[in-house]
Formats: C-alpha cells, sequence, structure tokens
C-alpha cells in the first residue's frame, strides 16, 4: 500500500500487510499526516481489512516515514509495535531530548562539523519528532509473531543502528525496508558527524553481504519501502556495496590531494550529490553532510585517513599528508 509522504521527493513509503489468524500484521506504517493515513485506512480498506483489526506492526526503523502511523496504529486496533532493540533505545533517548527545553543538539552538531554560522542559527531551537514507543524489542534472528507464517527479523545496521530486514522464508520474499532500494542508494549518515566510536557505513556494507547470502541458491524477491518491488535482492545489494567503495576512493584522493584538512562541511561540499552542493536546501546539506561523515568514519576506520587532534571543529587528513 503506497501511503504518501507530502512534500518529500521519495512520494510515499510502501506499506504491506501481512495475513495471520490473529489479524494482519503491517511492515511499517507510514508519515504521521492526515493523508498518509487516510491512505492507509483506505489501502487496507481494499483488502477487505478494517485498521482496528491490526494485531501488529513491525517497524523496519525509527524513522518517520516509517514509524510515523504506528502509534495511531495501536491507539485505533490495540496493536503491538515492535522494532530492534537499538532503534528503541534512540527513541527512548529522542524522548529525553525532547523533554530538554534549551537542548540545542543540531545547532551544535553543525557547529562542530565546520558549518557556516547561518545554517547553526537556522537550527537553533529544533527539536526531533518522536515516534511511539515500541510495545516488543527484536533482536535478529528473532521470530515476528505472525501464526503461521515464517518471518525473521535480520539484523541490517547502516541506514539506523536498528535497522531490520524481514525474511518471510516461506515465500523467498525479504521485507528491505530502507536498506536495499532499487533505484537510490539509502542514506548511510552518522550523528553526531563526529562521533568515532561506531561505523555506519562498514556496518552497512557489511550488512549488504548478509542479506546478498540470505537465499542461498534461491533468489530473494524484495518488498522495499520505497520505488518498487524488484526480483533479485543479491544483486542489488552488489551494486550498493559497488557504489559506496567507488565513493570512499574518490573521497580518499581527494584528501590525499588536500593541502589543509577540511572539516566536514568542507568535505560534504566537495563531494558529488545529486544537486550542486549550494543549491542543495538546508536539511539536505544537513543529510550530506551525515553522509560525509559516515564516508570519513569508514576510511579512518579502514586506516587511510586520521582526524587531527586538538581542533574544534574537527578535521581530517589523509595519514600521508
Amino acid at each position: 500500500m503506497p501511503v504518501p509522504i507530502p512534500g518529500n521527493p521519495l512520494g510515499y513509503t510502501l506499506v504491506y500487510a501481512i495475513d495471520s489468524p490473529k489479524g494482519p500484521v503491517l511492515v511499517d506504517a507510514g508519515w504521521n499526516h492526515p493523508d498518509a493515513w487516510a491512505a492507509l485506512r483506505g489501502g487496507l480498506l481494499s483488502l477487505g481489512i478494517e485498521v482496528g483489526s491490526v494485531s501488529g506492526v513491525v517497524v523496519t526503523h525509527f524513522h518517520p516515514d516509517h514509524a510515523g502511523l504506528a502509534g495511531q496504529v495501536r491507539e485505533a486496533s490495540g496493536a503491538w509495535i515492535a522494532m530492534h532493540e537499538a532503534d528503541a533505545a534512540l527513541v527512548k533517548l529522542m524522548r529525553g531530548f525532547a523533554e530538554e527545553e534549551h537542548h540545542d543538539f543540531q545547532a551544535d552538531m553543525l557547529r562542530r562539523a565546520g558549518a557556516p554560522a547561518e545554517e547553526v542559527g537556522a537550527a537553533a531551537g529544533q527539536r526531533p519528532w518522536v515516534p511511539a514507543q515500541p510495545d516488543r524489542e527484536l533482536r535478529d534472528g528473532d521470530l515476528v509473531d505472525v501464526p503461521g507464517r515464517t518471518l525473521r527479523a535480520i539484523h541490517t545496521p547502516g541506514h539506523t543502528p536498528g535497522h531490520l530486514c524481514l525474511h518471510l522464508a516461506d515465500a523467498d520474499r525479504l521485507f528491505t525496508g530502507d536498506h536495499v532500494l532499487p533505484g537510490i542508494t539509502p542514506h548511510v549518515g552518522i550523528y553526531p558527524y563526529d562521533r568515532d566510536d561506531v561505523d555506519p557505513l562498514g556496518d552497512f556494507l557489511t550488512s549488504l553481504e548478509r542479506v546478498a547470502d540470505l537465499g542461498g541458491d534461491r533468489l530473494l524477491t524484495a518488498l522495499p519501502a520505497h520505488e518498487w518491488i524488484f526480483p533479485d535482492v543479491a544483486a542489488r545489494a552488489a551494486e550498493i556495496r559497488h557504489h559506496h567503495e567507488e565513493k570512499l576512493s574518490t573521497l580518499a584522493g581527494l584528501l590525499a590531494d588536500r593541502a589543509e584538512p577540511p572539516t566536514i562541511w568542507e568535505t560534504a561540499a566537495m563531494m558529488t550529490w545529486n544537486k550542486p552542493w549550494e543549491d542543495l536546501p538546508p536539511m539536505l546539506r544537513g543529510m550530506a553532510a551525515g553522509e560525509a561523515a559516515a564516508h570519513l568514519r569508514a576510511l579512518e576506520a579502514r586506516g587511510h585517513i586520521r582526524r587531527v587532534q586538538g581542533v574544534d571543529p574537527v578535521r581530517f587528513q589523509a595519514l600521508d599528508s
């Protein structure tokens, strides 16, 4: 069921319903907006399903276009909400941020990345949207509560720390969320930008290898959260891995050619995006900086670059510089 994301170029989130004797289980729920709610209810009705009969919502990850309506579904039906424990912990953390009146997480993160003062100032006072806290937490390998079906949680960190793919083993299907998409490469960022204790892009690349091997000799059909259903998870996963390896190689070359170590913001401005850097709106520049940070961190974890010590904002340089 395509559930619209008003004002977003992605257009919609694909929400799936899996029938069960206890009532349908949804994979994701869509954006929290009246138009999206109407589309979700209408899509269910077209299948002969009342939203009040939904027994559960398993959320592939905590982002608002996936988890946004989960709370409303729960209110309408009493359904449980499940997500991976790592994303559930983030939701709890976000609730804490939202309750702190003077916490300028976004603005401080932009400043430490080297963003210009006007971008930092525009972000001051912003509060994160917070999804519904899940009732159930999943771990890698857990079976989701869908009686009569074998729906297994596959932990695929990268896009978020607790991103899940869901393997419907009895039908050779893989609900891929935002982990493997047919036409675009999923966003993989690091937040705060200057963290040095995680490697989300490295995790993402490892997770791509894992889902490529899930089907063994059998092709797994991908049911993604955006764009369209496609027939070969492994082939597309290999394409996405290749894309990021090329991007890492290009970035390593750019850093080696720099006389002065760049900030994260300057690095993002050097990289190639679907529009010129100066034409990106502030929100997309922030996401691009997150992706640049993830690529820098992956190169650092591989031993190709290092962060310069004792400077603020943080800067990175090639090891032979």
